[in-house]
């Protein structure tokens, strides 16, 4: 398949004018607009063409939890993300006890990196349960303990160590000493956290490197007491932002972007089972969430994660003056490199996955590839 004379998003973060080859399920080539033909060929003149979208925090989709009970709501799961235009998607757990989360894990195995026509599953973001109660947002309290190496060890390995991110607040008792453990296995994440900057700092010193949902269930940002924000925006390599305009004030998103710079954010959904779905009530990590025009809370009102996609919170992203470019790569670039996937997916990159987006001028996916096979 040829895309001819489309803008083509570039792992530089810049459009350019150019055809793309689609062949065997890879980007074979990038060349200049009109320069290639064959067989099959797809005029996107006027038309943006871009990396598939990368959510690595997302717990459901279309009524189904990545925690449920059951393959079928992966496959759920990704049906739904792959008709967005997310082509690869990290499953994200809750805090749970060490049993609920090896049959997670158990479950998941062998769907990692399974082509089932719809967005890939990568990996697991193991969410908790090693957070601070105080901040513990959504997560149910009698599941949060502090950290387990031991427990962290066997889940990695039951998940075929398919753990790409696994989550801590560094104020809690054993954090350094989990952190300088985990870190060698896989991306150290801090969150929910009560951790003021100096626990912070301490905790990149150790080895972490992403901060999950910044500005959510941390303290707020002080001129004089920076928090966990001061101390990302001097160590973190990436932060998420949840761009639904529901988590976070337009004025904020736009702030972290000029502040951390367009190479270090990840926009991500944190999206629950309510996405894709109706009016109504739901349920998250066990605790009952109430979603009403596309905002999810527990009954005391504490949002429940969101029930955006990646793919509107992108666009809404750009709706709130994100450059485009910027908010491009921080749905596709940056969270693919966060995780280590960018060696495959993320870029439109001879030799990488032919995961592919034709954009329409609203930034709808007009067309879809997921591994070189059209879906739309």
């Amino acid at each position: 398949m040829i895309l001819k004379n489309g803008r083509v998003f570039t792992e530089n973060g810049v459009f350019i004018d150019a055809d793309v080859e689609l062949k065997d399920g890879k980007i074979v080539k990038v060349a200049p607009r009109g320069t290639l033909s064959g067989d099959e060929e797809l005029d996107v003149q006027g038309k943006y063409v871009t990396p598939g979208f990368v959510d690595i925090h997302i717990h459901g989709a279309k009524g189904s939890d990545f925690c449920d009970n059951g393959a079928e709501h992966i496959e759920t799961m990704s049906s739904y993300l792959g008709s967005e235009g997310i082509t690869s998607f990290c499953g994200t757990t809750m805090a749970f006890d060490e049993p609920i989360l090896q049959s997670i894990f158990e479950t998941a195995r062998p769907y990692i990196n399974k082509e089932t026509g719809g967005a890939v599953l990568r990996g697991i973001n193991m969410e908790g349960p090693f957070f601070n109660k105080a901040k513990k947002g959504a997560q149910a309290e009698k599941y949060i303990v502090t950290p387990d190496q031991g427990m962290f060890d066997r889940l990695y390995e039951v998940s075929g160590q398919s753990i790409k991110l696994v989550d801590i607040a560094p104020e809690v008792e054993g954090s350094y000493d989990f952190i300088r453990h985990a870190s060698k296995k896989c991306v150290v994440s801090i969150a929910h956290t009560c951790a003021n900057y100096d626990q912070a700092k301490e905790a990149f010193a150790a080895g972490a490197s992403h901060v999950t949902h910044l500005f959510n269930a941390m303290p707020a940002f002080g001129h004089r007491d920076p928090g966990v924000v001061g101390a990302a925006s001097d160590d973190a390599a990436h932060v998420e932002m949840i761009s639904d305009g529901i988590h976070l004030h337009p004025a904020v998103v736009r702030s972290v972007f000029k502040w951390f710079g367009d190479d270090r954010v990840c926009l991500i959904s944190d999206a629950m089972r309510a996405v894709g779905m109706p009016n109504g009530v739901y349920s998250l990590g066990g605790q009952t969430v109430y979603m009403t025009d596309g905002k999810a809370t527990l009954e005391s009102g504490v949002i429940a994660g969101s029930a955006t996609s990646l793919a509107e919170c992108f666009r809404r992203a750009v709706s709130f003056d994100v450059p485009l470019e910027s908010a491009l790569k921080a749905a596709t670039i940056n969270p693919a490199k966060a995780v280590g996937l960018f060696d495959e997916v993320g870029s439109i990159t001879e030799g990488k996955r032919a995961d592919v987006l034709v954009l329409d001028e609203t930034l709808h996916p007009e067309h879809i590839f997921i591994g070189g096979v059209k879906t739309k």
